[in-house]
């Protein structure tokens, strides 16, 4: 029996990580936060399917194309968190337990970065943990299925 597939949604700039601003996101690459998350997944039992856009409507149709597919969504929406109706709205539709995560701690950050979208829609919201959120986001969503 094949493990549970959660999607790992990566928005606008993430796939810059590395490189974009190291004093606010750190030096790890996107390739290293997946690879987080690939080793939490196979210690819990799950699979990771993980994808990077700059084009929202490209995000969107891979959460529409999800339903009935994953078990779980982990979404690091970048600037998408603070201005996507449409990001959250698509986010409800797979009805499975969401996960937010941010690199950097978005509380501490502009006020215009205070405000998710996504938050009111997650089961779970982790910032702030660099890379090493993408561990806790996966384990955290394990517990959630694992509730169910």
């Amino acid at each position: 029996m094949s493990a549970p597939t959660v999607l790992l949604l990566n928005g606008p700039n993430l796939n810059m990580l590395g490189t974009r601003q190291p004093e606010v996101y750190g030096t790890a690459r996107l390739e290293d936060a997946v690879a987080v998350a690939e080793r939490a997944a196979a210690e819990v039992g799950l699979r990771i399917d993980a994808r990077q856009t700059n084009h929202e409507g490209q995000m969107i149709d891979w959460i529409h194309e999800s339903r009935g597919a994953v078990a779980g969504i982990v979404v690091n929406p970048g600037g998408w968190t603070h201005t996507s109706v449409a990001l959250a709205d698509a986010l409800v539709i797979p009805e499975v337990p969401i996960v937010e995560v941010h690199l950097s701690n978005v509380a501490a950050r502009e006020p215009f970065r205070h405000h998710s979208y996504v938050s009111p829609i997650a089961a779970a919201v982790i910032a702030g943990c660099g890379v090493l959120g993408y561990d806790f986001a996966v384990r955290a969503l394990a517990e959630l299925l694992g509730e169910r």
